[in-house]
């Protein structure tokens, strides 16, 4: 029995019954009559082939033979001239819109003779499984860009003290040609994240359609399964360079499986290299890294005769979008609510910028960079500022005020004191003491404006002798000049105080009984 040559009619029907059915290859393989170690032979065969199970139904049972018996055809001249073809047929499948149908075909038309297109395909899947080619083949040229951190720091030290500081190392790798990135940065906060990407995409010369971000806070501010929410900085950022952030999934290291592999490599290529060496900035640090970088990126990859770099030039770099021609800059978004005097109050800057009055009361959408400030209501811009860092002062533009605010703006110390000196002498006085005793003379333009507004009231000749009476008891306050006018108490002569003295009693003890 062990002799009888198994008929195609039955490794078809094992095939079916295994791929259709669902039946386990012992099971099918006991039904058709063919022992265990074939079957799974047969079917080994056919899975590595990647071809769906009806399409077997149009092969002819020597083209079936030739696709589950691959290590026969080796030696065959037909497939060693195709096994030459096959590096180039890994590079042309990056291209956006190549497919092995379209590839075939234009092998059919060099070699008459050549493989049909199950064979051929066949022979393709075969060489990518030994030539241990992953996931990456499905990267189209300037699809995708994969970004993290490494798990393992690097350190720098400082000359004087010798104390070692913690560095983040960030990498990238581009999904087609899996060309490499790796910088060291002082932290994953949100402006180095969003400043090292930026390197990156300068690094490649231009920008993938997507970026594929770790689940780190700087990049996500809450990770879900399937509607993450992307941190709006770095949303910002995307936008800028014409590009989409798609986060990989929480628990998921396959989603961005080229990073991963790159940073196990980098442990090697990289960071073995430099494990001797002493850096004392962040500066030399990256010099370092590039260099190692560039050797990375140079080697050309196992069993094939290319690198990444040649990869990069010969078929990705074309692909990738131009980038703009200025810098992302660093923005921040926040909500504020603009208060009674028409200013919205910043509070890293602890700063007053204003806004049209319309909006008091309104929430409205900041938008703020290291140089400019720009407020939103309803989508539309409504107030653009120049970014102020001193605290506790106002930015104000004069088309934000309302009509009787515009006086106001035009109040100044000299401005009141021109006005004490048309009234009196004794006036002029009065006013320049009441502004001298703020802290700020903005603080005083109120009680100068009510003081001088008294003299539209009473008689001039009153008015000066309570600014005269007022300055020689170095009363200032608005209150006592309107109640010594109201009152006409204005010539009325001080009493002299008796001076009191304490009356000496036997009862009154002294201080040495509160020791």
């Amino acid at each position: 029995m062990a002799n009888i040559p198994i008929g195609m009619r039955e490794v078809r029907e094992l095939l079916r019954l295994y791929f259709e059915q669902g039946l386990s290859g012992r099971k099918a393989a006991k039904i058709v009559g063919i022992g265990k170690t074939a079957a799974s032979q047969y079917i080994a065969g056919f899975k590595s082939s990647g071809l769906p199970i009806r399409g077997i139904s149009g092969m002819s049972d020597s083209e079936l033979i030739h696709l589950l018996n691959i290590r026969k055809q080796t030696q065959n001249p037909r497939y060693i001239a195709l096994e030459k073809l096959f590096p180039y047929f890994e590079k042309e499948l990056k291209k956006v819109g190549v497919t092995l149908q379209l590839l075939w075909e234009e092998y059919r038309q060099g070699h008459k003779e050549g493989y049909e297109y199950s064979q051929f395909c066949h022979h393709y899947y075969h060489w990518r499984k030994e030539s241990k080619v992953s996931m990456h083949m499905e990267h189209k040229a300037g699809d995708k860009l994969f970004v993290d951190f490494a798990g393992q720091k690097l350190y720098i030290t400082d000359r004087t003290t010798g104390k070692r500081k913690a560095c983040e190392i960030f990498v990238s790798v581009l999904g087609c040609s899996q060309l490499c990135y790796i910088e060291a940065v002082p932290s994953q906060k949100k402006a180095d994240w969003v400043a090292v990407n930026q390197n990156a995409l300068r690094f490649y010369k231009g920008a993938p359609a997507a970026i594929v971000p770790d689940c780190l806070r700087a990049a996500v501010r809450k990770s879900h399964k399937y509607e993450p929410e992307i941190n709006q900085t770095y949303q910002d950022f995307a936008a800028h360079y014409g590009t989409v952030i798609l986060p990989a999934r929480a628990l998921h290291p396959k989603d961005k499986a080229l990073a991963e592999n790159f940073v196990r490599i980098a442990y090697q290529r990289i960071y073995a290299p430099l494990r001797h060496r002493v850096f004392y900035s962040i500066e030399e640090l990256n010099e370092a890294l590039w260099d190692q970088l560039d050797k990375h990126n140079q080697k050309s990859f196992q069993n094939k005769p290319f690198s990444r770099q040649m990869l990069f030039d010969q078929v990705e770099k074309k692909e990738l979008k131009p980038l703009p021609t200025t810098w992302y800059e660093l923005k921040h978004f926040c909500k504020l609510k603009v208060q009674y005097n028409h200013h919205i109050y910043l509070k890293e800057d602890k700063h007053y910028y204003s806004v049209p009055f319309q909006y008091t009361g309104k929430q409205l959408r900041v938008i703020y960079t290291d140089r400019y400030l720009e407020a939103y209501f309803d989508h539309q811009r409504v107030a653009l500022h120049r970014r102020d860092h001193t605290p506790y002062k106002y930015t104000t533009k004069s088309e934000h005020r309302p009509a009787h605010h515009h006086f106001q703006a035009a109040w100044t110390p000299d401005r009141f004191i021109r006005w004490g000196r048309s009234i009196g002498p004794e006036v002029e006085q009065l006013i320049t003491k009441v502004l001298d005793s703020r802290d700020h003379p903005e603080q005083a333009y109120r009680s100068c404006m009510g003081l001088l507004n008294l003299a539209k009231k009473h008689p001039k000749s009153d008015y000066i002798k309570t600014c005269k009476k007022a300055l020689e008891l170095n009363c200032l306050q608005y209150k006592f000049i309107k109640n010594t006018l109201n009152n006409k108490t204005f010539d009325l002569e001080e009493e002299p105080l008796d001076l009191f003295q304490l009356q000496v009693h036997t009862n009154i003890r002294g201080k040495e009984h509160f020791n």
